[in-house]
């Protein structure tokens, strides 16, 4: 059988995190009743008239300056034609001709090796309504909060070969725009969203092959079920003498396999012109100066300050700084209770293992780090022991609680009384004298023994370093 090579380039929707849509003042908030956060604007009534929201504008350059774009300093919208029932106006505002960034790249890492992904363009336009299909009223409605929603879309250059590169490449620039707080970049609730173009052709051949896009990828484990599920179907019709033809096609993630949906559109099925109701953007110099002296440290720079600063190990400074929320949580503790290490080891220990026994992103997280900081204080003071503190943090990442209440509420506090501590080991020392011939006969493990029923009497709550302490004193 012939060899293979996928050749792979990547759509990327991003809602920005504007408060207000981008050419009015609807809210743009998640998760709302259907049609609540509408307007004539937004939902195409005849004579309304668009007005750019300027937080768009600075989002969208600063995400490309980020991505190291050329930004285009006099730039315009266009219309874009086309009739679906979730477009209320039968056309939508993106950019075609001028768009805002250019000529921009992001550079990955893939088993060691570091690539340089090109970014072709990105262009602002205003999202679609949602279209909710009701099988049981066999009717579909549609909702019409997220019609104007402002987006960026990222469009790659065709240069990722494999779904471990497109994922590293979707990871970076989800970082990217989240240390920016362009765009909470949450898969889930639709906020980013990536399209891919796939084609395959023999290794060694100059020309690209016949591509398809992909839609309905909401996770990066669908991405790359879709890439590898894709790539077979062409390189099957290929061996089988036929033909690969350009379409959209939408992957069902549970059936494991793609569709057609329609016949791939190019530019002029559109019918682009521009559009008539903004007037162009001209951005100068000192916007662009000042967006890119308002850009944040991003990862590879926190990573190493946390390193130098705080003396963390170059894996917790990896994982942490991994998701900005994480980053900011860390931080955040840290200038409350002044022990970076501390803070450090409960996100990587106590905090990822929660996360991955509930299945939750970083993102995800609730719990105010002024609460991660009194339990790092409570714990380090003796205030509380080690098993009482990790019971206090798995009620802080549930609830929010506040720990010193938690605490007081439940009766935690570590006993620290060194003569109620001495009084009921020395009765954990009358009831096992089995124990205690053993720890004198050179089996220290029984000390273990004597340590556990004493913490039992205690109901859980002695300091352990003192039990130990005392027990090997009286032993």
């Amino acid at each position: 059988m012939r060899e293979y090579e996928t050749v792979i380039g990547l759509e990327v929707h991003v809602e920005l995190a504007t408060k207000t849509k981008i050419f009015c003042g609807c809210s743009t908030a998640f998760g709302g009743a259907p049609n609540t956060h509408t307007c004539p604007v937004c939902t195409g009534m005849p004579g309304s008239l668009p007005v750019l929201n300027k937080q768009v504008v600075e989002y969208a350059m600063a995400v490309g300056l980020a991505t190291n774009c050329a930004i285009t300093q006099n730039c315009k919208f266009d219309r874009k034609n086309y009739f679906y029932p979730d477009n209320p106006q039968n056309y939508q505002i993106s950019q075609l001709y001028y768009p805002i960034c250019r000529n921009g790249h992001v550079d990955i890492e893939v088993d060691g090796v570091k690539k340089s992904i090109g970014i072709h363009e990105i262009h602002m336009e205003e999202d679609a309504g949602k279209l909710i299909h009701d099988e049981w009223e066999d009717c579909s409605l549609v909702d019409f909060n997220r019609s104007g929603v402002p987006l960026i879309e990222i469009v790659s250059e065709p240069d990722m070969r494999s779904a471990e590169e497109v994922i590293a490449y979707l990871e970076k620039l989800r970082m990217t725009i989240q240390y920016l707080g362009a765009s909470d970049c949450k898969m889930q609730e639709g906020s980013m969203r990536a399209d891919v173009n796939i084609s395959v052709r023999e290794v060694g051949a100059a020309e690209f092959g016949t591509r398809t896009e992909m839609k309905n990828l909401n996770s990066f484990k669908s991405i790359a079920r879709a890439i590898e599920g894709e790539r077979n179907r062409q390189i099957e019709l290929i061996e089988d003498g036929k033909k690969v033809v350009q379409e959209t096609r939408r992957w069902d993630d549970a059936k494991e396999s793609s569709y057609a949906m329609r016949s791939k559109e190019d530019a002029q099925d559109y019918r682009y012109f521009p559009e008539p109701d903004l007037v162009p953007i001209v951005i100068s110099d000192e916007w662009i100066a000042r967006v890119k002296s308002q850009q944040p440290e991003f990862r590879e720079e926190k990573k190493a300050r946390y390193q130098e600063e705080f003396g963390l190990p170059e894996y917790d400074a990896d994982i942490i700084t991994g998701t900005k929320h994480l980053a900011d949580i860390f931080e955040e503790a840290t200038k409350i209770c002044g022990k970076p290490k501390k803070v450090s080891n409960w996100i990587m220990g106590e905090t990822m293992r929660l996360l991955k026994e509930k299945e939750m992103d970083p993102e995800d997280i609730t719990f105010a780090p002024e609460n991660l900081a009194k339990i790092v204080n409570l714990a380090d003071a003796g205030t509380i022991n080690n098993t009482a503190a990790k019971e206090v943090f798995e009620a802080v990442f549930n609830d929010n609680v506040d720990p010193d209440v938690y605490v007081e509420e439940h009766k935690m506090k570590q006993v620290n009384d060194e003569g109620a501590l001495r009084e009921a080991i020395e009765k954990v020392i009358a009831e096992n004298p089995q124990s205690v011939d053993d720890y004198h006969n050179g089996k220290e493990k029984a000390i273990g023994f004597l340590v556990g029923q004493t913490m039992k009497a205690m109901k859980g709550k002695a300091n352990p370093a003192m039990v130990n302490q005392i027990l090997k004193e009286l032993l």
